[in-house]
């Protein structure tokens, strides 16, 4: 009898243990479940809490960008259309027609009258040596024309005959334009025909493609207008436009060079009014070269949206 007695007390005691540590795994396990379960909602938490404060933070940078040059975006806004200044001996009125190439010599997309502009265009006057106000004033227009006008062609020494190629028909704006006024130097045209093969696949273009992939001949959009001009032609196109002025028809004319080729970019291709230029700069394809064409080795003159030099 006593023996029964001390192994069922021995029985029970093992029970009653093994229970107790099943009960202390669950309690240790629903602690741990519910510690992971806090923990991520920490985490997420965490996460909202930087993430709005991301966005007061970018709130509180643009509201100081607009307070710091809010003025400055007002008077840009005035300038834009107003400002007085001169080239090639013509008068000229506001920096309008010149936003696109403005945009992108001081790496911005923003609005010409936004204080966003007004920033980016401070940085660049900083980095060119000017009183970083914002402003584009008159000071700030003329030193940019002399940064464009600085990296345009240099050399205006005429091609050796074996330099220059006669570009196919198909390739120009008047597919009838003789073959003496076809011709191009031989690198520049290379890389035109990279740079339109580029620009044909830019579905943003909505160019005419041919079954090769090149422009085709009825789109008119990049075809050349005027390529390799002697000094002779081009002093009768000068006798035929007495009014150019400086800015039009030069008399030491980077075409002489046949690195030189004026594109169509819409418009009266050639025409400098005010109003047609500032169809031309409006233009996707206008706005698609001053974003690409550097890349091809070529870079524009500011004054004529459709002339474009090839420097490399």
């Amino acid at each position: 009898m006593k023996r029964f007695v001390f192994h069922f007390a021995a029985v029970f005691i093992a029970l009653a243990g093994f229970v107790a540590v099943t009960l202390l795994d669950a309690r240790t396990s629903r602690g741990q479940s519910q510690s992971s379960v806090k923990g991520s909602d920490r985490g997420a938490a965490e996460g909202r809490v930087k993430s709005t404060a991301r966005v007061r933070a970018k709130a509180n940078e643009a509201a100081n960008v607009s307070a710091t040059f809010g003025p400055a975006a007002t008077r840009n806004g005035l300038l834009r259309a107003e400002l007085n200044w001169t080239f090639g001996g013509k008068a000229q009125r506001g920096w309008h027609l010149y936003t696109q190439i403005i945009g992108s010599l001081i790496d911005t997309e923003q609005d010409a009258d936004s204080a966003g502009f007004a920033q980016a265009l401070a940085r660049w006057q900083d980095r060119s040596g000017l009183t970083s106000s914002g402003v584009l004033d008159e000071a700030s227009l003329y030193s940019m024309i002399s940064q464009w006008q600085g990296a345009r062609l240099k050399e205006r020494a005429y091609p050796r005959p074996d330099q220059l190629v006669t570009a196919a028909a198909s390739d120009f704006y008047h597919p009838t334009r003789p073959d003496e006024l076809r011709q191009v130097e031989r690198e520049t045209y290379a890389a035109y025909k990279r740079m339109v093969a580029a620009a044909a696949t830019d579905p943003s273009l909505s160019l005419a493609r041919s079954a090769d992939g090149q422009l085709a001949p009825a789109e008119k959009y990049l075809k050349i207008i005027s390529a390799f001009r002697s000094r002779e032609y081009q002093e009768q196109l000068r006798r035929q436009s007495p009014n150019s002025g400086r800015a039009g028809l030069a008399v030491n004319s980077p075409h002489f060079t046949g690195r030189a080729l004026d594109l169509y970019v819409g418009g009266d291709p050639v025409e400098t009014k005010d109003s047609n230029r500032a169809l031309q700069v409006q233009t996707r394809v206008y706005q698609w070269l001053i974003r690409n064409a550097e890349s091809f080795g070529f870079r524009p003159y500011f004054y004529e949206p459709w002339h474009w030099e090839y420097v490399k």
